[in-house]
């Protein structure tokens, strides 16, 4: 029980460090020449725009979600400051998103386990 408890903690660091360094970093979707993620749009390392649309204020997890269905339609409303930005592929700020989602899933069963078997 006490290996359980531990793990659920190391499960929550890890998933709050991931958490803190997906949103720290705007390497959502990234390009040759470009940055993106859900609140801006970096070009050149310097140039940074605020999207119009953005989540601000939503968690994490649910800006990936959303963010995972709508980044066509967040990056065709912007395409006519920055066409760039069609082109690219998702950042591994994104995949830390969707990892930590998994790491906090896993821990919650896990606290799930361990009060059922009180």
């Amino acid at each position: 029980m006490l290996v359980l408890l531990a793990f659920i903690i190391a499960f929550h660091i890890t998933s709050a460090a991931l958490l803190f360094i997906a949103t720290v970093d705007n390497a959502w979707w990234v390009g040759d020449e470009f940055f993106a993620d859900v609140w801006r749009i970096c070009t050149n390392n310097t140039n940074c725009t605020v999207i119009n649309d953005s989540f601000q204020g939503l968690c994490v997890m649910i800006a990936a979600s959303i963010y995972t269905d709508r980044r066509e339609d967040i990056h065709d409303k912007n395409a006519k400051f920055y066409p760039v930005t069609r082109e690219g592929s998702y950042g591994y700020s994104y995949i830390l998103a969707w990892v930590a989602f998994a790491c906090t899933f896993i821990s919650g069963m896990m606290y799930l386990i361990l009060r059922k078997r009180k």
